[in-house]
């Protein structure tokens, strides 16, 4: 599987950006997650959708703000992040694991990843 996530930028404390995660190969039947990676930290889950997006879950700390959803006709998984704060700040990855993988080792096909970065 191929995976190129777009849609990061720099924004301000309280604003909004939308993430976009288009594979190509293998897609279907599984569930879908996001992951984010801060300066000096290791891989943070954030999001996971289920297979046809009828169950989502969410770290504690993103709940309530981002919201994850899937086009399957597209190959094709987005996070809307909304009141960004400044700990939201690092690349966001995805990947076809449930809650997960939050070790590099965990999957072979990583995308190059889409930097967020949320100034105060």
């Amino acid at each position: 599987v191929q995976l190129v996530e777009s849609g990061g930028g720099s924004v301000q404390s309280g604003g909004s950006l939308r993430l976009s995660c288009v594979a190509s190969g293998f897609w279907a039947s599984s569930h879908w997650s996001w992951v984010r990676e801060a300066p000096g930290k290791g891989l943070e889950w954030v999001a996971t959708i289920s297979k046809v997006g009828r169950e989502t879950y969410y770290a504690d700390s993103v709940k309530d703000r981002f919201t994850i959803s899937r086009d399957n006709s597209k190959k094709t998984m987005y996070l809307q992040m909304n009141s960004l704060k400044s700990e939201d700040t690092g690349r966001y990855y995805c990947a076809p694991r449930f809650k997960g993988p939050t070790n590099r080792a965990e999957f072979a096909d990583w995308g190059q990843g889409t930097q967020v970065t949320v100034s105060a």
